[in-house]
């Protein structure tokens, strides 16, 4: 990658991830009425991450799931290698719910909108809510806004962000880079 700049480090993201949990305590309380859905492929590291401290700290069990939005996109038929798409691990309905929809970087919305047709699947939630870990501002295709954010980033368009999560990349942190 050239022209690198690290957005957060290890630390700094566990912090986040801490402020955003105490965020979600203060609207959702006790997690009896709310659930919570990563989105494949990257935005479920978010979600566990948040999931697992939730617990932690209420000491009770939050519901988690996994959201696959392949064939939700509204470009997937314009690739030209096939998808492959990801597992989606819903084991509960989201009827009635509270749904906190967790992706790691919000850039032009696709990804969301997909992600809010694909869970209808499982149920009409009461409400849905977004958070993201990185939200690059200026770059909406789609009317889309997060409730709850870890950070927010300018870039230009040649710009790319990178979450690297200790499970797939072998350490957290965040970087702002333009590609070769």
């Amino acid at each position: 990658m050239v022209n690198e700049r690290l957005i957060i480090d290890s630390n700094k993201l566990q912090l986040t991830i801490k402020r955003l949990c105490y965020q979600l305590i203060e609207n959702h309380h006790d997690f009896s009425d709310s659930v919570i859905l990563g989105l494949q492929p990257r935005g479920i590291y978010m979600a566990d991450r948040i999931h697992k401290e939730l617990e932690q700290i209420l000491n009770k069990k939050v519901l988690l799931g996994r959201l696959d939005v392949t064939f939700f996109r509204d470009d997937f038929r314009r690739r030209e290698s096939p998808l492959i798409p990801n597992a989606t691990q819903i084991d509960f309905t989201i009827e009635n719910k509270k749904v906190i929809l967790i992706d790691d970087v919000l850039y032009t919305g696709r990804t969301i909108r997909s992600g809010l047709d694909a869970m209808l699947a499982y149920g009409r939630p009461q409400n849905v809510e977004l958070m993201v870990l990185v939200d690059r501002r200026y770059s909406r295709h789609l009317p889309v806004e997060a409730n709850y954010i870890g950070t927010q980033v300018d870039s230009i368009a040649e710009e790319r962000v990178k979450v690297e999560w200790k499970e797939t990349d072998g350490k957290d942190q965040i970087i702002l880079y333009t590609p070769e």
